[in-house]
């Protein structure tokens, strides 16, 4: 895809598969969440490869093409952290501009915080193509129908058939239980990072979303980020961006002016 290499490294006693694009200048680190893979930044990668950033992209432990350990307990923030902080590291730099979305902002959060200086196919349409608003909620045991009773029929014209069928076909190959260990220890990291209480996320930050992310719509979010908590624990935090008409997925959604946002924003520094 226009550029694009692929290569299998070793970090932190791991094979991760990165997607990259863009031999030399700053490093653009792109941060997956769930259920995606580095394809998710597939059109930023192009994009910042091409004004002279070296665009990388990895699969994060347990998803796509990366190794995935077959204990849930080798999935906490650490692990993950730890990985990416060897990806730096093999990659020769001392500091990355860092992009994330979703449950890999969460990772995101945490390197910075630590290292401040550096299915089926169904189950892919549903939640790729949702616009429901508020938290996915379904009955246990069963997925009925998932993140988004309203599945269309034809595709989004954001996402191809193409895109679908490559998503489908990585998770076909490793089933969803290497993603879902993540989550599987949100409690555990909650205790592991109860030393970081209260520190700050002191580095420059840029905070994009779409007015009907599942995320931006549950839980407060909406106040927190609004009402003065956010800037209070991300003091450099310099710009809040509110999507209009934009879902959970912006980045594929609304590529380009994802792509124009990041590099508006780092080529300041």
């Amino acid at each position: 895809m226009e550029g694009i290499e692929h290569r299998t490294v070793e970090v932190n006693g791991i094979k991760m598969h990165i997607a990259e694009k863009g031999k030399e200048g700053p490093v653009v680190l792109f941060l997956h969440g769930f259920p995606e893979l580095w394809y998710s930044w597939r059109h930023q990668i192009v994009a910042l490869g091409s004004l002279g950033y070296r665009a990388v992209a990895p699969d994060l432990r347990g998803y796509g093409d990366t190794e995935a350990p077959s204990s849930i307990s080798s999935y906490t923030g650490f692990h993950i952290v730890g990985d990416l902080v060897a990806l730096i590291d093999l990659l020769g730099v001392d500091q990355v501009f860092l992009v994330a979305h979703d449950w890999g902002a969460i990772i995101g959060w945490y390197l910075c915080m630590f290292r401040p200086e550096v299915g089926t196919a169904y189950v892919m349409k549903n939640i790729l193509t949702t616009r429901q608003t508020g938290p996915p909620i379904f009955p246990k045991g069963e997925y009925g129908t998932g993140f988004n009773p309203d599945t269309p029929d034809t595709l989004p014209s954001w996402l191809t058939e193409e895109d679908l069928a490559y998503f489908v076909s990585k998770f076909e190959k490793t089933g969803f239980t290497g993603a879902l260990n993540c989550y599987r220890n949100f409690n555990v990291n909650w205790e592991l990072m109860a030393p970081w209480n209260g520190v700050k996320i002191k580095v420059p930050v840029k905070f994009i979303t779409g007015d009907l992310d599942m995320v931006y719509t549950s839980l407060n979010m909406k106040e927190y980020i609004h009402g003065g908590g956010f800037k209070e624990d991300v003091p450099n935090l310099e710009e809040v961006i509110i999507q209009k008409g934009v879902a959970h997925f912006n980045n594929q959604e609304a590529a380009e002016e994802i792509s124009n946002h990041i590099y508006e924003f780092i080529k300041k520094f």
